[in-house]
């Protein structure tokens, strides 16, 4: 993985991590428009000055304890590594799980080249819930474990597979709960739930340089997303607009609105952002922007045309802006926190009832 030298001096940033820090004021003016315009898209919610406030539709409550349980089950396979037996039966326990909430399950099963050139299996999950309107919001989330803890501490970890809590459970563990929830509700239009394979299998820090830099914008990361997007595109596949959820559990996470978010889907980040500050996770949102990251929501925008953003933390840790625990073996279920989970779930639900 190559690294860049961030505004700190000494500290050393992957570039996955963040590709620079952008700093820019927000427009009062620009988020009221971005709202008008967001409502005369979808019919629904319109705020029409700064003073007022969100609609707030009838929504599922979020349940954190049962998101928690997710988190907890993903993990128990162990580590769920493209092409070992913890990845094969988390995989069938994910199709099964989203089969009991009433979703069509669909499988995209292939197999693409890894940052050393060998074959790297993939298994993207799509989960479709009403899946005979034509009107679909999507929601991603990817479920492989990092292969190597190469941004731990110790460097006797660096080749340890991660067992990835947080980064890869937590987002599934959302959209399960969701999930759930909506098929006891009922909703007026579809949603597709995406769970992308082989996003995290690009190149461990420890890897020799290699003349194959792999996707012009993405490396060897996101893979999965990659494929999917590409098929999704050769498809006809729309979906109104796709929400990415990338470590949604961490302790102490604060999502900032990311740089590519905000260039695609700024109407959108306005808000997500507002409607979970209004909801009382503001700490966990807070209105500010962050750099651009690369992650799942950039094939997304870029190759399907859906605009997408990205829920990723950026927190202030000198070892890591994801976090403490972030491809290390301390990625564990005793470090998430069952209220960020519910910060997430519970925006988003909102986010959807409001246009139900």
């Amino acid at each position: 993985m190559q690294t860049i030298i961030n505004n700190r001096g000494n500290e050393r940033m992957p570039e996955k991590q963040w590709k620079g820090r952008v700093k820019s004021i927000y427009y009062l003016s620009l988020f009221i428009l971005s709202l008008l315009i967001f409502s005369s898209c979808t019919g629904r919610t319109k705020p029409s000055s700064a003073a007022d406030t969100i609609a707030i539709a009838p929504a599922p409550t979020f349940v954190a304890d049962s998101a928690m349980a997710y988190v907890v089950a993903q993990c128990n396979f162990g580590a769920r590594v493209p092409g070992s037996a913890a990845h094969e039966a988390c995989g069938n326990w994910i199709v099964a799980q989203f089969q009991s909430f009433g979703a069509e399950v669909i499988e995209q099963r292939t197999t693409l080249k890894g940052y050393d050139g060998q074959p790297l299996p993939c298994r993207n999950i799509q989960a479709r819930l009403n899946g005979d309107s034509p009107d679909r919001i999507l929601i991603t989330a990817h479920w492989d474990s990092r292969a190597w803890a190469d941004n731990d501490r110790d460097a006797a970890n660096h080749r340890t597979p991660v067992i990835a809590a947080n980064d890869g459970a937590s987002g599934v563990a959302v959209m399960l709960e969701m999930a759930r929830l909506i098929h006891a509700m009922g909703l007026n239009y579809g949603v597709d739930f995406v769970c992308f394979d082989v996003e995290d299998q690009g190149t461990p820090q420890w890897a020799e340089e290699s003349s194959d830099e792999g996707d012009e914008e993405t490396g060897f990361w996101c893979l999965g997303s990659k494929y999917w997007a590409e098929q999704a595109f050769a498809a006809g596949y729309h979906a109104r607009y796709a929400i990415n959820l990338d470590m949604v559990g961490g302790r102490d996470s604060r999502f900032l609105m990311e740089g590519y978010s905000k260039h695609y889907g700024l109407t959108l980040v306005n808000m997500v952002w507002h409607l979970a500050d209004q909801l009382g996770y503001g700490t966990y949102f807070p209105l500010r922007n962050s750099g651009y990251v690369t992650d799942d929501h950039v094939p997304v925008n870029r190759i399907a045309g859906i605009p997408a953003i990205d829920i990723i933390p950026n927190v202030d840790d000198p070892h890591s802006s994801f976090g403490p625990t972030w491809h290390t073996v301390n990625d564990t279920p005793e470090n998430i926190d069952p209220e960020v989970l519910r910060a997430v779930g519970q925006t988003l639900l909102q986010l959807i009832y409001n246009d139900n």
